[in-house]
């Protein structure tokens, strides 16, 4: 049975997009059979990788209208494929909020094509809400990406509370995959200090790839590439390369 990661931190623009799209295409390009699942009415990770909104999309999905292997597509690298996300999805959030087993939606959902796949990579909104309950509920990690700034720090104490609770209610074996750093900059003091505090606090939890700021991985979403296909050579590239591989390694 594949393993299923999601992608949280309730802080907009911290790299948890980008991640997910570029730690699955290193997946994939080191063999592994790799499912992305948009689950941001946002859609990002969906341009991300060349996918239109078009229906059907994880709404649909959700919906019942269609089934998981109806709604996924391939994108351009081989071994990963991807559902895609629209604004529709901010709809499914109002209409789950009365629904019995109301956080197991996505986790159904996704039950019929789970062993298909190596790893299932779960991309979700900025925020603590019914969304990213359900990508709680569906996976067996949490892989948290973490700017280095100082709000990060009281983010990622939030975030770990909410993943606790969601542990003694709704998924026992939901554990943290792991922290790792995004954006980069060493010539401030301050990321050095908050790479520092979070490696002493957290220990092994955290990666040893840092991913760095890095204008090419910026570039790629738009022309809806990963950046093994739109730079492979860049500093970026390399850097979610070693990262992919030791989220592999971890298992």
């Amino acid at each position: 049975m594949g393993k299923v990661f999601v992608f949280v931190n309730q802080k907009g623009g911290v790299g948890k997009t980008t991640s997910a799209i570029n730690i699955g295409a290193y997946m994939a390009l080191a063999g592994k059979k790799v499912l992305l699942v948009d689950f941001d009415s946002q859609g990002n990770m969906s341009s991300g990788v060349g996918l239109s909104k078009e229906k059907p999309t994880v709404y649909e999905l959700l919906a019942g209208s269609v089934s998981a292997s109806e709604v996924i597509r391939q994108t351009s690298v081989k071994n990963l494929d991807a559902i895609a996300a629209s604004i529709d999805l901010s709809g499914a959030a109002i209409e789950l909020v009365d629904q019995k087993d109301r956080e197991y939606f996505l986790k159904n959902a996704l039950e019929s094509v789970r062993n298909e796949y190596d790893y299932i990579l779960i991309d979700c909104p900025p925020s603590l809400g019914i969304l990213t309950l359900n990508g709680l509920a569906a996976s067996d990690a949490v892989l948290v990406p973490m700017q280095c700034e100082y709000f990060a720090l009281e983010g990622i104490t939030l975030l770990l509370q909410t993943v606790k609770k969601v542990q003694k209610s709704i998924n026992p074996g939901l554990v943290i995959g792991g922290i790792f750093f995004t954006m980069y900059d060493s010539r401030t003091r301050l990321a050095q200090d908050v790479v520092m505090q979070v490696k002493s606090y957290f220990k092994d939890v955290v990666f040893n790839t840092i991913i760095p700021r890095n204008v090419r991985l910026s570039e790629a979403p738009s022309h809806g590439l990963p950046i093994c296909k739109y730079d492979p050579s860049c500093i970026g590239a390399k850097s979610y390369e070693k990262l992919a591989e030791e989220v592999i390694r971890r298992g």
